[in-house]
């Protein structure tokens, strides 16, 4: 039979923020906090917000870049992030600029040229 468990809350006993996740293997550990994302977006080709985890706003700074504000900062500008322009399988996407309350991301074509195009893009890092 199935268990279901219900809460509001998850906090770690030693540390509040903190809970350890056993494995696949049952031999390993993984910080539940480290594997979350910390945002997300699916943008329109003109920054705007279609749908988005943690971010407040996008702006339109020209054809093909585009920066994003978190709504809870990070805690500085070291994260990870992917991403991938959705109009054109020949489109690629960068993110740059990274730092505790924005990133930047420009979409460019094969030929290295800035084009509009809606996209999505996920951020790891650690909240502020």
């Amino acid at each position: 039979m199935a268990s279901q468990l219900k809460v509001d809350t998850l906090t770690g006993v030693t540390t509040a923020g903190s809970i350890d996740v056993t494995g696949e293997g049952n031999s390993t550990t993984t910080n539940l906090q480290q594997g979350l994302a910390k945002s997300w977006v699916f943008s329109a080709a003109d920054a705007a917000l279609t749908n988005s985890l943690n971010l407040a706003s996008g702006t339109d700074n020209g054809t093909g870049t585009y920066t994003y504000a978190y709504t809870s900062n990070l805690a500085n500008g070291d994260c990870a992030a992917g991403a991938s322009a959705t109009d054109n399988a020949d489109l690629n996407v960068t993110v740059y600029s990274t730092s505790a309350t924005v990133f930047s991301a420009e979409v460019f074509n094969q030929a290295g040229n800035e084009h509009d195009s809606r996209s999505r893009t996920i951020i790891c890092g650690d909240l502020a």
